[in-house]
């Protein structure tokens, strides 16, 4: 009986740590099997689901408005699905996601949810500006913090790997913000 209370008192503590680690801005959903907020024909068949971002929802008037959403396995190779946003941007010195960004990895983390067999590696990146070990850590902090979103979803860990590059790989060339704004990121590559 003992060895039952210690298994029950670990998951309660570990979900305490997982829950207390939210931020206001990557709290999960809480209706897993209740549709996209704000997308529109939010039933589920087979694992699929097929909608758009815009009249009524949480969304409106953001850069998300009036993409499809779907999560069929072919999902993610659709250019007008949400599920086509993969490079997610950071502002400096952070690994906060915007509010659009948070819908984003959240479509993302139940696509991994319906889709078992998919698996996704986190690429984390900064820019220039900071010593080499800060900046391994920054980008990882960055994935890190889409990692959890993505398990919030229903995602499997052993679906989710992460690399952190750092300033290694930039996407932008130059020494001005407007490189910095670019290179500041986390990638969402399917595998």
């Amino acid at each position: 009986m003992k060895t039952i209370t210690m298994k029950s008192g670990f998951f309660v503590l570990l979900m305490a740590l997982l829950i207390s680690g939210c931020t206001p801005g990557t709290k999960p959903d809480s209706e897993m099997g209740a549709g996209a907020e704000g997308a529109e024909g939010s039933e589920y068949d087979s694992g699929a689901t097929v909608g758009t971002i815009g009249e009524g929802g949480a969304l409106t008037g953001s850069a998300l408005e009036g993409m499809t959403i779907s999560y069929d396995q072919n999902a993610i190779n659709d250019p007008n699905n949400v599920l086509s946003i993969k490079t997610i941007y950071f502002a400096f010195d952070s690994s906060e996601l915007s509010e659009d960004d948070v819908e984003v990895v959240k479509h993302h983390g139940k696509y991994l949810a319906l889709n078992s067999g998919a698996s996704i590696r986190l690429e984390g990146h900064t820019d220039e500006r900071g010593t080499r070990e800060y900046n391994i850590a920054l980008a990882d902090r960055r994935a890190q913090s889409i990692k959890k979103l993505l398990l919030f979803q229903g995602a499997s860990s052993s679906q989710i790997t992460i690399i952190s590059y750092g300033e290694e790989k930039p996407a932008a060339m130059g020494h001005d913000e407007d490189a910095w704004k670019l290179n500041r990121r986390a990638e969402l590559v399917y595998e």
